[in-house]
């Protein structure tokens, strides 16, 4: 579950599948776990790559939802 953060603080729920509830052979455990991996290292470099000083509040947020739809 999310953690809750006081005041009014902008977030963005990018969920993924929980590779530890993987189960079969150790290579698709493996490949669970690299594939979150590799989602969760999509969605930071595209979220650290955001001009978040030079845009609005609204594109922000759009951006945001964006990050967790696409990557």
């Amino acid at each position: 579950s999310c953690p809750i953060w006081p005041g009014h603080p902008m977030t963005a729920h990018w969920g993924i599948p929980d590779p530890a509830a993987v189960t079969g052979t150790r290579a698709e455990i493996a490949l669970a776990f690299a594939d979150a991996y590799k989602q969760l290292d999509r969605r930071i470099s595209a979220f650290v790559s955001l001009p978040i000083a030079s845009i609005d509040e609204s594109a922000l947020r759009s951006q945001l939802a964006g990050i967790g739809r696409d990557a």
